[in-house]
């Protein structure tokens, strides 16, 4: 999941530009005032940098609401929005970043923006904070993960500056820093602190008061928790263009222009975001949809007459999550389950995209976690995936007696509806009866990836970090964390030193040779203890109106909507 070169990015953007232009409609025709936007990420949280919000799909809903100093662009990379601050590499004896925020810049409650925020995200995210549990001290915040901000040894900030200076750690050094502060995960510090009754949220994190950070702890936790209908909308105030007006399971999340923007006005004043828990088919049909943004063959029946329709690999990984305890608690039990899935036949069924390139991302099965399949390094570190290309009855039997298990029940749990994973899931318990494992469709209208931790279920079927929709990145910190030991993400409880070893350095080194040895060490590491077994590409629809201007395909966490902004909708 290394950087592409500038001339691919610049043509993917262009290609993408071209996509939206054939769709842009005819002149004279009147503006929509209002684009409604369906996208299978569940509204569950505003805190992007949270467990809850990363699985959930918050970036892909969010990025246009809360702005940081980058945000991911159309394919995958990440891009600089300088209307938020600017980020630079400043030389020292350590690491270290300088951030200015945008003197202009403002909450949509009138609050400015500061370098508060960047503290409270950096202390929220660093792990820093622990209280004891039942397997040693246990973070204090529900992080997603902590790439990066671990390595991060002080932030110097004084409060309500607009300027802050980011030193790593001496013994540190972290090559993707531009994943760190960004739209969607860079909260509002003020509205914790208040609530959180903690007179300065900056003072209270540098003296390290035990209870003040238990408070701002709480509310970062717990605070930011989105349900229909009763929402305090002085908790959710806007850094971007966009800001929250309400939100209700009968009309969605609805978004106004941001009246104290700092940048460019938005193109169209209104946007309806549609999550994956409502009747997306019934949306269209009733005319509410410009947009869709939606997993391939995961709604039934779709019918997208009158738009304009791309299937895209994204750089999400269809895979399965397995649980580290309870069936699984075995590596033999884990090796067998992974033996019987029939990855290529699912493929070959379910994970082709109808304009995948002809080499690379989405071509075949997906023989890695962490290394994407236009990677440079791709075809030398997945070598150990054959043998898991389809179902090998023998060797299952063999792995399963091993093990010990008995003849197991795997209860495979995700997000109903969703037509494309209940096909896998049943194509996985026919092609694993025969090795004498029992599959069990879990899937659930309530489901959370959280349901594996506490052992409802035996493995979880979702897009990398366990998300429902739109997923990855190229620089890929949410799949490497999401098998790091201790990590929010890693809902599994797979833990492995060498492996969170391997990944620090991955982090710090970008020597070509030692990459390629790394990457070739962790996933053969990977594929012998099997904490989850990667399927293809998830092959993403994303579908514009005609007459919608500006729309982008964006197979990746940030979501088509990543520049929502831009949206003109004409009919």
């Amino acid at each position: 999941m290394r950087k592409q070169s500038l001339a691919r990015l610049i043509g993917s953007v262009a290609a993408g530009t071209l996509a939206a232009g054939m769709v842009a409609g005819c002149s004279g025709q009147n503006q929509v005032p209002s684009i409604g936007y369906a996208v299978d990420a569940v509204i569950a949280s505003y805190n992007g940098g949270s467990t809850l919000g990363a699985s959930s799909g918050s970036a892909a809903v969010f990025g246009r609401v809360l702005t940081g100093f980058f945000y991911t662009g159309p394919d995958g990379q990440q891009v600089a929005d300088t209307d938020a601050g600017t980020a630079k590499e400043v030389p020292g004896e350590a690491q270290t970043v300088q951030y200015r925020l945008n003197p202009d810049g403002v909450y949509s409650d009138g609050v400015p923006t500061s370098c508060d925020d960047l503290v409270l995200a950096w202390a929220a995210r660093s792990g820093r904070f622990t209280k004891p549990g039942d397997r040693g001290p246990a973070p204090l915040f529900d992080a997603a993960n902590s790439a990066g901000y671990a390595d991060i040894e002080r932030v110097d900030c004084q409060p309500g500056s607009k300027d802050a200076t980011v030193v790593f750690r001496p013994d540190r050094h972290f090559l993707p820093w531009r994943t760190l502060f960004t739209a969607g995960e860079l909260m509002p510090a003020h509205v914790a602190a208040r609530v959180a009754n903690v007179p300065n949220a900056v003072s209270a994190l540098q003296t390290g008061d035990p209870g003040a950070i238990q408070r701002l702890a709480d509310f970062w936790n717990n605070g930011w928790a989105m349900s229909s209908g009763s929402l305090d909308l002085s908790r959710f105030p806007s850094s971007g263009p966009y800001r929250i007006e309400s939100y209700s399971a009968k009309d969605g999340l609805v978004l106004v222009a941001n009246e104290r923007w700092w940048g460019n006005k938005p193109e169209t004043g209104r946007i309806v975001v549609w999550p994956k828990t409502v009747d997306v088919q019934a949306k269209v049909a009733d005319n509410a949809v410009g947009v869709v943004d939606v997993g391939a063959g995961s709604v039934k029946d779709l019918n997208l007459d009158g738009f304009s329709v791309r299937t895209v690999p994204g750089r999400g990984v269809e895979q399965l999550v397995l649980g580290t305890g309870g069936v699984f608690g075995s590596v033999d039990a884990r090796r067998a389950f992974a033996l019987c899935v029939p990855r290529q036949a699912l493929f070959d069924k379910l994970g082709k995209a109808k304009d995948a390139p002809k080499s690379g991302l989405g071509t075949a099965p997906l023989n890695s976690r962490i290394v994407q399949q236009d990677s440079l390094y791709y075809p030398a570190v997945t070598g150990p995936a054959e043998k898991y290309r389809g179902t090998d009855v023998p060797a299952a039997t063999a792995a399963l007696a091993s093990s010990g298990a008995g003849k197991p029940t795997v209860r495979i749990g995700y997000l109903q509806p969703d037509e494309r994973r209940a096909q896998i899931v049943a194509m996985i318990a026919e092609a694993c009866k025969p090795a004498g494992l029992t599959v069990l469709d879990a899937g659930a209208a309530d489901f959370t990836p959280a349901q594996l931790t506490e052992g409802k279920v035996d493995a979880v079927l979702a897009s990398t970090a366990s998300a429902p929709g739109p997923a990855g990145s190229l620089a890929g910190i949410a799949a490497t964390s999401a098998l790091r030991t201790g990590s929010g993400l890693n809902f599994g409880r797979f833990g492995n030193g060498r492996y969170d070893a391997i990944t620090d350095q991955l982090a710090a080194d970008d020597n070509s040779t030692t990459t390629l040895n790394l990457l070739t060490e962790a996933e053969n590491l990977l594929w012998s203890e099997m904490p989850s077994v990667p399927l293809f590409a998830n092959p993403r629809i994303i579908a514009f109106g005609i007459g919608l201007q500006n729309g982008i395909a964006g197979p990746t966490q940030g979501g088509t909507g990543w520049n929502m902004d831009r949206w003109v909708l004409k009919r």
